[in-house]
Formats: structure tokens, C-alpha cells, sequence
């Protein structure tokens, strides 16, 4: 899955909410000042050569639809996440969080008590 922008992951979490849209719809969709509608085009365009999008035709305008729901993006990302700063290693993670005191003992246990539950 290539690496999106943060605009492009932006333009795609409208998206993710609808599904299919037109680019007048995705620029409705904004609040103002609304980004031009070339701008947002581009994107979708870009988001569509990625693999993100794809679209159908209606007359002379495009009708674009997701290809890759959110809960794949973010388990992709967080793959990529974990393999470029962790070492490929989610014991590397947790451990990280851990160490900089963003997960409490509390939240160890329970996390423990849920992976013994599920499986």
C-alpha cells in the first residue's frame, strides 16, 4: 500500500464517511474557506493512481468510490509503523509505550487479560 499525504489521507476520510462522491460533492463536503475544486481533483486523482479510488462514468463526470476501506489503511499503516520504527517488532511498541510512561500498569493488565481471553 503506497504512503499517503496528509492531505491525501484527508481527501479520503470524506470518503471513507460517503463513499461515493463527485469532487463538487467532496467540495461541498469542506468547510469554508472550501479548497478549489482543481485542488481536491488532483488529489482524487492521485489518491485513484495510488489504488485508493477508483470511479465510474456519468456523462462527462467521474463518480469516485473507495477501494481500500479505513480499517485496511490503518492496519497497513500501522504495519508500516511498526516494521520502519520498531524493527518489525510490536514487543518493541509496547515496550516503547512502557518506557515513556504512555500505558499504565492498569492498562498492561487489561491489555494481558484480553490477549489470554482471546485465545
Amino acid at each position: 500500500m503506497k504512503d499517503l499525504t496528509a492531505k491525501e489521507e484527508e481527501v479520503m476520510r470524506y470518503f471513507w464517511e460517503e463513499d461515493n462522491l463527485f469532487v463538487k460533492q467532496l467540495v461541498d463536503k469542506y468547510p469554508e474557506p472550501k479548497p478549489h475544486f482543481n485542488t481536491l481533483s488532483t488529489y482524487v486523482r492521485s489518491l485513484e493512481e495510488k489504488g485508493y479510488l477508483s470511479h465510474e462514468t456519468f456523462g462527462t463526470t467521474y463518480r469516485y468510490f473507495t477501494l481500500v476501506s479505513e480499517e485496511d489503511y490503518k492496519k497497513g499503516n500501522l504495519k508500516n509503523v511498526v516494521k520502519k520504527y520498531f524493527n518489525n517488532s510490536y514487543l518493541n511498541v509496547v515496550s516503547s509505550l512502557i518506557k515513556e510512561r504512555d500505558l499504565s500498569i492498569d492498562e498492561i493488565r487489561k491489555l494481558l487479560d484480553d490477549v489470554e481471553n482471546n485465545h
